[in-house]
């Protein structure tokens, strides 16, 4: 971390670079105590920081550094192929990048099914996406699942109580039974594991395959309104919160 007293950029040319305020804005902050740089309150107005070292917050909000990597929001298809290049020739996820997202060689952070829809984070930094998929920063992951039938109340009680598979147990962090009609039911399930088509075996384990199934959040990142097949960047305040939550 930086000294304040080394070399580097007044901290209020790094808030009005990252779009956050005026230079003029940005010192009334530091008057105010609104600015945090490695967890201690900013009280100098000629505060210099490292922005690509330093961790930075405005009210409490990660600023992250300036950006030298992509992160993209996917929206991946039902029936697109998790991965970047298929021998078989079947859909994937590079027919739906365009040149300039395909120079910058990004990947997907952990994977989906084929038949499973939803959102993927792509990126091409590798510290990033390690940390994102360790086991240690596991990050809970939201889907919606359509099942056959009506679910009880007992069963979504069973679920919340955890589920033993043939590899172990299953303990959701949520299930919400969101609506149902005589012959389909929505469920949301939140986990934070990320084993092979957990939330299809777990529902099968409960007598209720699932017909269709989407992941709609990633830890504090939701797909929001993005349509099947589009990308967009994560905002400043997602990124900021999920390199808090895996602690870059």
């Amino acid at each position: 971390m930086a000294d304040p007293n080394d070399e580097g950029i007044r901290i209020q040319k790094v808030l009005a670079r990252a779009g956050i305020a005026s230079r003029r804005t940005a010192e009334i902050m530091v008057d105010e105590g609104r600015i945090e740089v490695n967890g201690e309150i900013v009280t100098a107005q000629g505060r210099r920081v490292d922005p690509e070292r330093d961790v930075i917050r405005v009210d409490g909000a990660r600023i992250p550094p300036p950006r030298r990597h992509t992160y993209l929001v996917f929206h991946k298809p039902r029936g697109v192929v998790c991965t970047m290049d298929d021998p078989q020739g079947r859909p994937t996820i590079t027919d739906h990048l365009d040149a300039a997202q395909r120079a910058d060689r990004l990947f997907h952070v952990g994977r989906l099914d084929t038949d499973t829809e939803g959102m993927l984070l792509l990126t091409n930094d590798g510290d990033f996406a390690q940390r994102m998929m360790h086991p240690s920063y596991e990050l809970t992951k939201t889907y919606v699942a359509e099942v056959d039938g009506e679910v009880s109340d007992a069963v979504v009680a069973r679920l919340r109580k955890g589920v033993r598979l043939e590899d172990g147990w299953v303990n959701p962090d949520a299930v919400r039974l969101d609506s149902q009609t005589s012959d389909r039911s929505m469920l949301t399930v939140v986990l934070h594991e990320g084993r092979n088509r957990i939330v299809r075996r777990l529902l099968a384990a409960v007598g209720y395959p699932v017909r269709r199934l989407s992941r709609t959040q990633i830890g504090p990142v939701r797909m929001g309104q993005l349509r099947s097949g589009e990308l967009r960047e994560l905002t400043r305040d997602e990124l900021g919160a999920l390199l808090d939550a895996v602690q870059l």
